[in-house]
Order: C-alpha cells, then sequence, then structure tokens
C-alpha cells in the first residue's frame, strides 16, 4: 500500500503509468476493436484527478485566506479593499463558474464544506473527481468485458449518477442474477472506485478522505463508511504476538518431503500449511555453501472475523493500514525462536495477507537491518503501497487479475499509477473466474503450472540463489497473545 499535495487526506504514488509503455507484464489479450483505448482513457483520467485535486487546493488557500489574522489585519487598514477582496474570493468559491462552493480547509471551510455536502453542493472538484473515476471505470470495462454488460452498467453508472437507490436496486438485480461470488468477482476491478464514488456523493462530509486519497492514487487510511481512521484498527488487534514450534501433521509432512526451491513448491507449501495459525521457516544449505532461509506466510481465515492467531479479517484490514501489527510481531518472535543469526539471508512467500504482512515486515527498517532480506514474493497481495526499507530486497508480486484481494490496496486495473521500477509484478486473467477460487492459493499454483509456466521460471530464475538442501522444515503455531 506517501502523504501528498492537499492536505493529510490526499495521497499519491510517485509513479504514473504512460499511455505508451506497458504498466505491467501481462498475458492477456489485447482489447477488443471498437473498444475505447484503455491507457487513453486512464491518461484523461490522470489529467482530471490533477484538476480535481489542484481545485481543491485552491479552495483550501482561498478559504484560508479569507480566514487568516493577516487578511482581518489588513481589512482594518483599508476596508474598502478588504470588502471587494473577500467578495471576489467568495464568488471564486461559490460561484458555479468558479469553484461551485469549494470551501474547505480550516474550520471556516471545513463548516462550509458540510454545508455544503448535506444541502447536495458539488463543488467543481467533486464534479472532476466523479469524472475521472468513470472515465478508470470504462477503462476497466475494456480488459474486462463483463462490466460492460447491462446489469453491470447498470450499477456503475448509478453510482456515477450518485443515486444510491438506483444503485441498491442494480446491486439487488446483479445478485439475483449472478450469485454473490459472481457479481462481487464482476465488480471487483472498480470496487476502490465506486466505495470513492459512495464517499464523494453522499451526504455524509466525513468520509470524503477516502475518496481523494483513492483518486490520487494512494492508500486510504479510513473506511469509506464512516470515514473512521485506521488507527481504531489496533485496538481491535492489540495482542504482542507469539510463536510456538508445532509438528506438522501427516499430510503437510508429505507435502513437505517433495518441496524445493521452486514458486509453485512454495505456494503449494503454503496452501497445504493452510491459514488457522500456522508458518513455517525453511533452512536451506545452498549451493554456494550458505545458509538461507526461507520463511513462508499464509493468508487469511475468513471463518471469524477474529480469532487466537494473526490470519484473521481483523488481522488483514491491519496490515493493510499499518506495518506494525500482530502477524509481523508473531513473525519477529518466530525468527528470534528459530535462532536465525542477525545478518542471515532471508526470502519471505506469503499469499494474501501473508505476502501482505512480509511487505510489513520488510518496509521495517530494524527487521531490514538485522536480517538481509534478499526477496520478497507476494501471491495476491495488495501491496502495492509498500516500500521495503531496503532498497536491495527484491519485490516479487503476483496477481491473477480475477482475484479482489490484490485490489484492496487502491491499484485496480483502472489506475493511473505504476508500481517502482525495481519490482516486478506479473499478472493474468485465469479461468478461476470467481472469488474466492480465484483468490486460492491452488488457482494461483495451477496457472504457475500451466499457461503461466513462464512466469514461473522467470521467478525461479530471480530465486537461484535458494537452490540447495533444505536441512529443516520447522512449523510453527503463531497466536496473538
Amino acid at each position: 500500500m506517501t502523504p501528498q499535495v492537499v492536505d493529510e487526506a490526499t495521497r499519491r504514488l510517485p509513479e504514473r503509468r504512460r499511455p505508451d509503455v506497458p504498466a505491467r507484464d501481462e498475458s492477456a489479450a489485447p482489447p477488443e476493436p471498437g473498444r475505447p483505448e484503455a491507457e487513453l482513457l486512464i491518461a484523461a483520467s490522470v489529467l482530471l484527478a490533477d484538476a480535481a485535486l489542484t481545485a481543491r487546493q485552491a479552495g483550501a488557500e482561498l478559504t484560508g485566506a479569507l480566514g487568516s489574522w493577516r487578511f482581518g489585519l489588513e481589512a482594518l487598514r483599508r476596508p474598502s479593499w478588504a470588502l471587494g477582496a473577500a467578495y471576489s474570493c467568495a464568488k471564486a468559491l461559490t460561484s458555479p463558474s468558479g469553484l461551485g462552493f469549494g470551501a474547505n480547509g480550516g474550520l471556516v471551510g471545513e463548516l462550509a464544506r458540510i454545508a455544503g455536502s448535506v444541502t447536495y453542493r458539488r463543488p467543481a472538484q467533486v464534479a472532476m473527481a466523479v469524472d475521472a473515476f468513470a472515465l478508470r471505470i470504462k477503462a476497466a470495462a475494456a480488459e474486462h468485458p463483463n462490466l460492460d454488460a447491462p446489469a453491470a452498467r447498470r450499477l456503475t453508472d448509478a453510482m456515477v449518477n450518485g443515486n444510491r437507490i438506483e444503485a441498491l436496486r442494480a446491486l439487488r438485480g446483479l445478485v439475483e442474477l449472478l450469485g454473490i461470488t459472481r457479481a462481487l468477482t464482476t465488480i471487483s476491478p472498480v470496487m476502490m472506485e465506486l466505495l470513492a464514488l459512495l464517499g464523494l456523493l453522499d451526504e455524509n462530509p466525513v468520509n470524503d478522505a477516502f475518496s481523494w486519497v483513492t483518486l490520487a492514487g494512494g492508500v486510504p487510511t479510513t473506511d469509506p463508511f464512516l470515514g473512521l481512521p485506521s488507527s481504531l484498527i489496533k485496538y481491535l488487534n492489540p495482542g504482542p504476538g507469539r510463536a510456538e514450534r508445532t509438528e506438522p501433521d501427516s499430510i503437510l509432512a508429505k507435502v513437505l518431503d517433495t518441496s524445493r526451491n521452486d514458486l509453485v513448491s512454495y505456494v503449494n507449501d503454503i496452501g497445504a500449511i493452510g491459514n488457522h495459525g500456522l508458518a513455517l521457516l525453511r533452512r536451506i544449505r545452498c549451493a554456494d555453501g550458505a545458509v538461507r532461509h526461507v520463511l513462508l506466510l499464509p493468508g487469511t481465515s475468513f471463518a471469524l472475523l477474529s480469532n487466537s492467531t494473526p490470519q484473521d479479517v481483523i488481522g488483514a484490514f491491519d496490515g493493510c493500514l499499518r506495518t506494525d501489527t500482530t502477524y509481523t510481531r508473531a513473525a519477529r518472535n518466530l525468527l528470534e525462536r528459530a535462532g536465525v543469526p542477525a545478518g542471515s539471508d532471508l526470502m519471505i512467500v506469503g499469499h494474501s495477507l501473508g505476502g501482505l504482512t512480509a511487505m510489513n515486515l520488510a518496509s521495517d527498517p530494524e527487521f531490514s537491518a538485522t536480517y538481509r532480506l534478499t526477496h520478497v514474493i507476494a501471491v495476491g497481495s495488495p501491496i502495492d503501497g509498500k516500500r521495503p526499507a531496503d532498497h536491495t530486497t527484491q519485490v516479487i508480486s503476483l496477481v491473477n487479475k480475477h482475484d479482489v484481494i490484490p485490489t484492496l490496496d487502491g491499484r485496480g486495473p483502472a489506475s493511473p499509477n505504476d508500481i517502482p521500477a525495481g519490482w516486478v509484478e506479473l499478472s493474468w486473467l485465469d479461468e478461476s473466474y470467481d472469488y474466492p477460487l480465484s483468490h486460492a492459493p491452488q488457482a494461483y499454483s495451477d496457472s504457475l503450472r500451466g499457461p503461466m509456466a513462464h512466469h514461473r521460471e522467470r521467478v525461479n530464475g530471480l530465486i537461484r540463489t535458494y537452490d540447495g538442501e533444505i536441512t529443516g522444515n520447522q512449523p510453527y503455531m503463531l497466536r496473538d497473545k
């Protein structure tokens, strides 16, 4: 998942997608003839988004100028000038040909913004932001034709128009037509855009920050419905995290007997480990004589909102929004209890929340100073808003584009932002259309063994230094407390 312009609510990633340069290594077929060119639509959405953010900034600066003590002092000295200036600023802030009720920032500006929101005033910056999101949705439909089907288009059009009643009817119709999992999968490429539109166009003035962060390509730190800050999550996920050695069951032991330094093997191992609290540390005597370690971190258990392990739904939300979580603390405890020497070469392979936790560990300067984290391999994980503390850490992200989970970082198919140049992102469309099947380790493993075997070979080439003899496979049970 880097604050930027327009106060603390707006964040931007620095990399912009260029229309003439492919942003990802993808194996999908080109758009059908006659469909809008997705890259041009995204480029247009970038211009609109920048214009919206600039208009919002201008509104904040005008509002701040009107309420400043300097303006008040000057008004005492030159009242006629102050009256004219105040009139001009107020006209610029409220006129439909200007910012269209664009006051924001500061006590007075926020009160004016709230008043405008609850009275259905649509400032110029909101109108441009809505158009930018509409272009993103249209761009995503070029690559995901199901978004252009009448039932799905009815929902997206209603959201763009701010008609929540019609949107609810359209969503109900989509679920009745496709079922809940297929409906979720259909709209998943633009889920963040739809939530951002909801935040911009509802009467709730305190959830707008989610929308502006999403527009700028950042990772939201508030929820899209109530605007609650992410800092509240830490109170729901407060455990210190711990790890206890355990023994593999017969099924896991059988899978581990055939393990090797291979991408598909790692994904299969994670699938066998399961998501009920286990993680696995592997010790390898490599071909060059060095001893290296691989940490395998599974993803989320959706059985309960919260359980006694870090691999729960609360932990997933926490991992998206923060870097210091019960899962990262338990993983550190695992490495300490295992006696992994400081300075050791370490590779972390994680699926879903496990990949997110791997990036959270990588972003910790203290962790990166303790171990030489050579590789992070994230499988189906929303990691694009995270950055490793050590620039030499090789980040590899694998994404099935039917999988909704990797888009939770705000960077879906229609996002204008790219990952850093040094990262390797490999994405594809496969036959496992429905979520959660499209998110399962087995779906990724099947693709990498079959039509995406070239991605497997590329990753195996990047992790070749870990080839060697496996001298230890130790599972650990991770607990919150």
